[in-house]
């Protein structure tokens, strides 16, 4: 529907009168008796829309691109053939504001024996973006978008109907301002900076709630009598989720080479450690002779469980910056760096509770 068609149907509270209701409207009048009524709802949700700038040709580059991928097979690229390709509108709630505030804790300055804690005071000034899926997106894999340099414009559904698929909102407008608001509160608590934090005095102005529609390619393609589907931002043309078959040469090389050096860090460095300090005539190295073994353990289990899901769950690659983080064994690509972080992470803290 047209922004300058009014949609009609409300009824004045004190004529009886239909009153209209332009799009994105808070406050009408009625033609009637001149009575203001507040419209609460999704009726006065302001609507927009992104430009689509990517077209099908552009999104099937993204598609090549993506094949390039060393977990993905090596003949993806050529022996895929698409099946299917169109243009979706996803709506997503979104909430643009301005975070002002200080923040009030303490930073960890030092390492060792000579670390400890001083006080701080930060200050908070920052936009802040949230963007949430307002319908069942299960089908794609984009729950959530970054809207940053993207072109708004009023929201137009003929045009969105007329270029491809549009998605109408499902969900509840009252969770989602809730979901916004906590991920507003849990980013500047992050933002803070601060190992210990005492009180987050917060401020959130010039709040401006509404819904964009958002231009998706949706990609689907076989492979060996495989479907498999990949989605591109139809604004930036990056891939935003996707599956691809697995290499069987990266899944084989990722276990060998990650076994071995799991087991040089976990064996061979602490013995040629331990073996070197226990030679030296310095008596002022027993922290270290503590550390660097446990570090060297701690990496080594890290490449270990690397390669073993590199293996296990490799045989189908996905690209799902959304998927909520799993255990050490949980589904899905592994990243080696948030199995080492987290190994780190424990030894640090094991350290600091010795100290």
């Amino acid at each position: 529907m047209p922004e300058t068609q009014p949609i009609k149907g409300l009824g004045c509270p004190k004529c009886g009168g239909i009153v209209p209701v332009p799009e994105g409207q808070a406050v009408v009048v009625c033609p009637y008796c001149d009575m203001r009524s507040l419209v609460r709802g999704d009726r006065s949700v302001r609507r927009y829309q992104v430009t689509t700038r990517i077209t099908r040709e552009q999104a099937l580059s993204a598609l090549s691109g993506f094949f390039g991928n060393i977990a993905v097979a090596r003949d993806a690229r050529t022996k895929s053939r698409v099946t299917e390709s169109f243009l979706v509108h996803l709506p997503f709630w979104t909430l643009w504001s301005r975070a002002l505030g200080w923040a009030f804790g303490q930073k960890r300055v030092g390492s060792g024996k000579n670390s400890h804690y001083e006080p701080r005071e930060v200050r908070l000034a920052s936009d802040m973006v949230w963007a949430g899926a307002a319908c069942d997106v299960a089908e794609f894999g984009v729950a959530n978008i970054e809207l940053t340099n993207q072109t708004l414009e009023p929201f137009n559904g003929d045009r969105l109907h007329a270029t491809g698929m549009v998605f109408e909102p499902v969900g509840s407008l009252a969770e989602a301002q809730e979901t916004a608001q906590a991920s507003f509160d849990a980013t500047a608590r992050g933002s803070a900076g601060l190992d210990r934090l005492n009180q987050l005095f917060m401020r959130f102005v010039n709040r401006r709630f509404g819904l964009v529609y958002y231009p998706l390619w949706a990609l689907r393609y076989t492979y060996r009598n495989r479907s498999f589907q990949v989605v591109v931002d139809g604004f930036t043309g990056k891939v935003l989720y996707g599956k691809a078959p697995g290499s069987t040469v990266y899944r084989a090389g990722a276990l060998s080479l990650g076994m071995a050096l799991g087991a040089f860090l976990i064996v061979d460095v602490p013995v040629i450690f331990l073996r070197l300090v226990g030679s030296s005539s310095s008596n002022n190295s027993s922290d270290a002779s503590c550390v660097i073994p446990l570090v060297a353990i701690a990496a080594g289990a890290a490449a270990m469980s690397f390669a073993y899901r590199a293996f296990r769950y490799g045989e189908q690659y996905e690209l799902n910056p959304a998927r909520p983080k799993g255990g050490l064994f949980s589904r899905g690509q592994p990243k080696a760096g948030d199995s080492l972080g987290s190994a780190v992470k424990s030894i640090t803290e094991s350290l600091e509770f010795l100290e």
